[in-house]
């Protein structure tokens, strides 16, 4: 009777985990979140080419709340950036979206000009891949084979010959050897050092004005100079006369601040470099952009505030080199099981009362 409970839990403790589905939850972008991309659209559908969306995952739009929002529309509104006939809306950062239905879903940001500049997303999903599995066949018991009785046997009678032979000596314990260790011992060379962040003063003593000779003034100040991750940047002016708005790369070339990206009227304003790649800056008061009052540099990599430490030139150890560790994926995608550990422990205890 017990072995039957046995087979009925495993029969429905099978079933249920064949039931069961992973749910997998991507945040929308990485680690760039839901914003007007630096890169255009290309940052979005290039997130969406490395993913595989299926029924039942769920999307996560990381955003500030008042500064951007989620929008699901039909492809025609996609492709127009119109987000006038929504087939859900949410405001509120961070938004979960239960991927329902397979096809193609389409996501675009509903503040005006946010979705002409890239910050849209299409996901291709596909319906379930759990396959089916047969059920597990019933356990029959099998009769126990009859037990053998033992027959004790007679112990051999041990054997009162003496033992011919000599017997070995043991082998004299081996003396290490004390002879030096020819050759040089090779020892670590110092690691360069990065260097610390540095404060640039946009156009130097010129500060941050329209210049005489347009946009080349500040285009020849950037030329000379390495940007590097958390270096900082200020810009000196006169409040109320001027300002300083971050821009994405079609606004810089139009001049236009209708979607800044971030926008100081209280000088001086210090901008630190927090992202690689091309930043660029401009005055968003009328027609000084158009007159040269606008500054594009372009990014490296992060300055290190501690240079590194050089290995000490006496070791007589060489240190075996460690490989590179590879970064973890800026796509976390959670698996949650659809069963709990504990429904399948009361389904158990329950068939074996």
């Amino acid at each position: 009777m017990a072995v039957s409970r046995l087979a009925l839990a495993a029969i429905v403790i099978a079933a249920l985990l064949h039931s069961s589905a992973a749910q997998t939850t991507h945040t929308v972008g990485g680690t760039t979140g839901w914003t007007i991309p630096r890169g255009g659209e290309s940052v979005y559908s290039n997130w969406a080419a490395g993913n595989s969306f299926a029924v039942g995952d769920i999307l996560v739009f990381n955003f500030a709340a008042g500064a951007h929002d989620v929008t699901q529309v039909n492809k025609a509104d996609y492709d127009s950036c119109s987000a006038a006939n929504p087939m859900m809306t949410s405001t509120t950062g961070p938004a979960r979206i239960t991927l329902s239905s397979s096809g193609e879903h389409y996501f675009i940001c509903g503040v005006p000009g946010h979705c002409s500049a890239g910050q849209k997303v299409t996901v291709n999903v596909l319906a379930s891949t759990t396959a089916s599995s047969p059920a597990p066949a019933p356990v029959t018991p099998s009769s126990p084979a009859p037990r053998r009785a033992l027959t004790p046997t007679s112990a051999p009678t041990p054997s009162t010959s003496p033992v011919s032979g000599d017997f070995p000596s043991s082998a004299p314990a081996r003396t290490p050897s004390t002879s030096p260790v020819s050759g040089d011992v090779p020892t670590s060379a110092p690691a360069p050092s990065a260097r610390s962040p540095m404060t640039y003063t946009v156009g130097d003593s010129f500060g941050w004005n329209i210049p005489t000779n347009g946009a080349t003034l500040f285009q020849n100040w950037a030329a000379g100079k390495d940007f590097m991750v958390g270096d900082i940047l200020v810009f000196n002016y006169t409040a109320g006369a001027h300002n300083v708005a971050e821009v994405i790369s079609d606004a810089y070339t139009a001049c236009t601040t209708t979607n800044p990206i971030s926008l100081d009227s209280n000088p001086p304003s210090r901008i630190t470099l927090t992202t690689a790649g091309e930043h660029f800056y401009l005055c968003a008061v009328p027609g000084h952009c158009s007159a040269g009052q606008q500054l594009s540099i372009n990014v490296a990599g992060a300055a290190s505030s501690t240079p590194g430490t050089p290995s000490p030139s006496g070791s007589t150890t060489p240190s075996s080199p460690a490989g590179d560790v590879a970064p973890p994926s800026p796509n976390s995608a959670t698996s949650v099981a659809g069963v709990s550990a504990a429904a399948f422990l009361s389904v158990f205890v329950a068939l074996l009362l």
